[in-house]
């Protein structure tokens, strides 16, 4: 009798699973449909007049699988499907300006439209770009003729983690706080995380401080996701801000043995890929 009431017990159990394992099983295909893989994004480019301009040559960074020639139609505008995350838009026109921007493609249902003013120029312009400044991180990278600068208020102001590391000139240990450098890459368009494959993998990382000094790290050396190590662009030691020795921005990489590739006075971040 005792093992009949177990073997009741143990068919009402499983009677009980089949229903929520039929409720489970309809209920992901559900979430998965309120969560579109991509997001259709419309691109407006126009001029100041707000009159559309046609044929504009358009690139997104990062890549994606799309037309090998992405540019404006007769109205302006350019259509794509772009998974959301951040991106880098790089518009092009003859008669114009390079407008280089960045926009955010959200979870969302909806359709989104990222609008792009040209202002008039171009020809034989040439921009003379800013000696980078000794208060201030610029971010650069080749492949793509996209920079950005980003001032010591702004890197304090982004989230920022903290590492201990054992300097081996001054046999003592430093504790640093600071941005991660794959954090401000992403917004480069490097290819991190689960685009860090193929071809990606020759890429590398030029950090230049203000006397010249350069060190160079492979793009894995960065991304915490492929590489044990951190990378940071650090502004505070030990709770202070650095100082003007070392600061106001100082490259520390956790995993070396010695610190020469921890560039202090760091004023530019390089993203360059090997021929």
């Amino acid at each position: 009798m005792r093992q009949l009431s177990r073997y009741a017990s143990a068919m009402r159990v499983k009677e009980l699973k089949l229903p929520l394992l039929c409720v489970a099983l309809f209920a992901v295909p559900a979430l998965l449909a309120q969560q579109p893989s991509t997001i259709t994004v419309t691109i407006s480019v126009t001029d100041p007049s707000r009159a559309s301009i046609p044929h504009a040559q358009v690139r997104i960074v990062p890549a994606f699988d799309a037309a090998p020639k992405m540019e404006t139609d007769d109205k302006g505008r350019l259509t794509l499907q772009l998974r959301p995350r951040d991106y880098a838009l790089v518009v092009e026109c003859q008669g114009f300006k390079k407008s280089v921007t960045h926009f955010e493609v959200r979870e969302s249902n909806q359709p989104q439209t990222v609008s792009v003013v040209l202002q008039v120029g171009g020809g034989s312009h040439v921009e003379v770009e800013p000696a980078p400044s000794k208060d201030s991180l610029t971010l650069r990278t080749d492949q793509y003729h996209i920079s950005a600068t980003l001032s010591s208020a702004e890197l304090k102001a982004m989230p920022h983690v903290t590492l201990t590391v054992h300097n081996s000139h001054t046999n003592a240990d430093e504790t640093y706080s600071g941005v991660r450098l794959a954090d401000l890459l992403i917004k480069m368009g490097a290819p991190l995380g689960s685009e860090l494959h193929g071809g990606a993998l020759a890429s590398y990382i030029v950090a230049t401080g203000s006397d010249g000094y350069q060190a160079v790290l492979a793009l894995g050396e960065v991304d915490p996701g492929f590489h044990p190590g951190e990378v940071l662009v650090a502004d505070a030691m030990d709770g202070k801000p650095l100082d003007a020795h070392s600061g106001p921005l100082k490259l520390v990489v956790s995993e070396d043995k010695r610190p020469a590739r921890s560039v202090r006075n760091l004023t530019m971040i390089e993203i360059k890929a090997a021929p």
